[in-house]
Order: C-alpha cells, then sequence, then structure tokens
C-alpha cells in the first residue's frame, strides 16, 4: 500500500514549523519517519499536512553542560549510539540506543520521533524517565514549556504534547563519575521489538550499601514503568537483595499480554540490570 495524499511542506526554521503546526489542518511532523511512514502507507495515519522537520540542522546539535546534555530533537539514534561526548556523561542512552532497531533504522531514526510516537517497547522513553530528562515542547501560541519525561507518555502511542507543538529539545542528566549503570533486554532477535526491557544507575556509599538507585521497565505497561528503589537503599546489594527486590517490584505489574509470562521477563531483566550496574559501580570503585 501506499500513503493516502497529503499536502508537504518543510520548513527552515523552528518558528516557521510552529507556525504551520498552528495553522495547518490535522498536521503531523515527520523527522526519522521510521514509525509514522510505514503507518501512512499502512493508513492507520493519514494526516492532511506533513511537515518535514529534516531541513532544522538546529535541533541536530548536542550542547553539554556541567551537569546535563541538552540534545535536539533531530539528533540520530547512531549519534546517541556512538557520539563521545553522550558515552561519557551518558552512557546508559548510549547503550540503550545500540537496542533500536538495526542500523539503517538507527541512522534515520531520532530522540524527539521516538519520545513522541510513545512506543511502550521503546528504549529511549524508559531511559529517558530513569534518569529524570526534561521535554520541552514548544508551540506558536503559547511557547515553550517542560515536562517531565516521566510524565511525557500517557497511555499506548499518546503523550501530552498538543496538536500543536513541536518537540524541540531533551535536557538528560549526566550520570556522577561514582555511578554504575545498566540496560538489557529481551527480544526474539536482536532489533525486534522488546518483549521485555529494563534500565538501572547505581551508586555505592562507602561502606558499599546503596546510597541510591533508579530503575524501570518497558514493554510491561502502555507506559515505561519506573520502579521504586527504595527497598535496595542503605542494604548491601547481593545478587539475592537484588533478585529480591526485582520481583517485588515487578509483582504488582499487570501486562496486557501473557501477564505471567511478562512479569517474569520483567523481573528477570530488572535485576539483570541492576547486576550489571552494580558490577560498573564496583569497577569505577577499584573493586
Amino acid at each position: 500500500m501506499k500513503a493516502a495524499a497529503f499536502r508537504y511542506r518543510r520548513p527552515d526554521s523552528v518558528t516557521q514549523a510552529l507556525e504551520w503546526l498552528e495553522h495547518e489542518e490535522d498536521a503531523k511532523v515527520l523527522a526519522g519517519g521510521q514509525s509514522l511512514v510505514p503507518l501512512m502507507n499502512l493508513r492507520l495515519a493519514r494526516p492532511e499536512t506533513l511537515i518535514d522537520a529534516n531541513a532544522l540542522p538546529e535541533l541536530e546539535r548536542i550542547i553539554p553542560d556541567t551537569r546535563s546534555l541538552l540534545l535536539g530533537a533531530l539528533v540520530r539514534h547512531r549519534t546517541l549510539e556512538r557520539d563521545p561526548v553522550v558515552a561519557r556523561r551518558i552512557p546508559l542512552l548510549a547503550e540503550a540506543a545500540t537496542y533500536i532497531g538495526h542500523v539503517g533504522i538507527r541512522n534515520r531514526g531520532t530522540l524527539g520521533g521516538t519520545l513522541c510516537h510513545a512506543d511502550p517497547a521503546a528504549e529511549i522513553p524508559l531511559v529517558a524517565a530513569v534518569l529524570g530528562a526534561t521535554i520541552y515542547l514548544e508551540s506558536h501560541r503559547a511557547g515553550r514549556r517542560a515536562v517531565p519525561a516521566r510524565e511525557f507518555c500517557t497511555g499506548f502511542f499518546s503523550t501530552v504534547a498538543e496538536p500543536d507543538e513541536l518537540l524541540t529539545w531533551v535536557r538528560v542528566p549526566a550520570l556522577g563519575a561514582d555511578e554504575g549503570w545498566g540496560f538489557i533486554e529481551i527480544a526474539q532477535r536482536h532489533g525486534d521489538f522488546a518483549m521485555a526491557g529494563a534500565a538501572a544507575t547505581l551508586r555505592l556509599d562507602a561502606a558499599g550499601r546503596v546510597a541510591e538507585a533508579r530503575a524501570g521497565v518497558l514493554a510491561v505497561a502502555d507506559t515505561p514503568v519506573v520502579v521504586d528503589t527504595a527497598e535496595l537503599l542503605g542494604r548491601l546489594p547481593t545478587d539475592a537483595v537484588v533478585r529480591d527486590w526485582a520481583r517485588s517490584v515487578t509483582a504488582g505489574l499487570r501486562p496486557a499480554e501473557d501477564p505471567d509470562f511478562r512479569r517474569r521477563l520483567a523481573s528477570t531483566v530488572l535485576e539483570r540490570a541492576m547486576i550489571r550496574a552494580l558490577a560498573r559501580c564496583r569497577e569505577v570503585r577499584g573493586g
């Protein structure tokens, strides 16, 4: 099949894109097109107007500061995977990007596109939520607003973004020098949609007990799920402690499909991600 007829617009500035989003009827923004174009070809999406954001190079930038990276919405997944600044400052994001589809998809797919698509099995929305990222939306009418990544996805393929808003930037806090991280995903084949996945970060105190931990799971609910790590705080993170915690925080999940199996997968990937974060944390500490 092929897409239904649509009006094509290619803005040369963010301001022009916002003006068109406000005035064009039933408009959609095209970034990498890895999700939108297949939906259009299947006639599951039939926008009246397509606004191509690929001529907006300002949204391809990565801007570091002392505590975070400001990432443009058009930063490609392959850039997230391979950029040395991302790898050094936010290695969890770089590692998660390697699980996105195949190289051809990562070459075209974008940070803003995957966030707005809001697939609950997607890697980047989970990492953004776990790390406490801030998503910036802009409209010609109301200007810019900041949305915590945990609040951005509202349901299956749904976000808080209004029809006239454009996702322009994402600010992601950098990991601390003493933090370990882990990302684990289970799929039938590498590049397939995830059956379950997990992201975790960990920081230990001088006695080797958990001082700070963050974690979440994907593909087990309508949105990414950030889990409670309070049970780990102040404890020595033995394999048994991490395993019991992972089972506890995933017990209440209610996946729509194969719930018992998906819960077990969620517990498994969460445990493995935290164990990987622990191993990296110990490497940084030298033992």
